[in-house]
């Protein structure tokens, strides 16, 4: 039967291994050669994708004017992640250190397509709308330039997808990454985070009603009448 390295390299650490250490007493071992400079790779590319996470908080933040909603749009980059592995159990490619380059990619793509859509109900409250009424009709006012940007992204990785030549297909996990983990945060991005931006806000509300029973004499007589 056919199997691949990462497999054998986990059962040996899973079931191997720990036989041998608990049978020889003062046994240790580890990983060397590519392997190892694979878990080194692995732990510096999460190193720097806290990095450029950090960053795009920062950069969110400044024209959101909000220190939660940048976070509100960040929470979509995991299920970008999900659509990248069901990508990967579609095409039948296994997870490798070029898929995580698509998934960080793919981080880019998802905070874009958020942004459009948070940025939008932020701007109809400024206009005095409804909370509730501009968060439902956020979904269906921005669809079409969150579907395009998914789409045109999808279908402009589909010809690295489809190749078959051996000098691209080294290529093609991370391909498979940026390309359904776009597909998959799309449908976050529609559902999820109206939901979540709802949720924020229910959230500071009982933040700042604590806050008035708590403290009413820090209160101005108006605020406190309406507490």
């Amino acid at each position: 039967p056919e199997a691949s390295a990462d497999a054998i390299n986990d059962r040996l650490a899973d079931e191997v291994m720990p036989r041998l250490v608990a049978r020889y007493e003062g046994l240790s071992w580890g990983f060397e050669g590519d392997q190892k400079k694979k878990t080194e790779l692995l732990i510096s590319l999460a190193g720097g994708f806290v990095i450029a996470l950090f960053a795009m908080y920062a950069l969110m933040a400044i024209p959101l004017q909000s220190f939660l909603q940048p976070a509100l749009i960040i929470t979509a980059i995991p299920f970008g992640f999900v659509g990248a592995v069901i990508g990967h159990m579609i095409t039948g490619y296994d997870l490798s250190i070029l898929s995580m380059y698509g998934v960080i990619a793919l981080s880019g793509v998802v905070v874009n397509d958020n942004i459009v859509l948070v940025d939008w109900i932020n701007r109809r409250r400024s206009d005095k709308a409804a909370l509730s009424a501009a968060v439902r009709r956020a979904g269906a006012a921005r669809f079409r330039p969150i579907l395009l940007t998914s789409l045109t992204t999808f279908f402009g990785l589909l010809p690295l997808l489809l190749e078959r030549s051996v000098q691209a297909r080294f290529l093609v996990p991370m391909g498979v990454s940026l390309a359904f983990g776009v597909l998959f945060a799309t449908l976050i991005t529609l559902l999820l985070v109206p939901c979540l931006y709802l949720v924020l806000d229910d959230a500071v509300s009982a933040v700042r009603a604590t806050y008035r029973w708590v403290y009413p004499a820090r209160l101005t007589p108006t605020d406190r009448d309406r507490a």
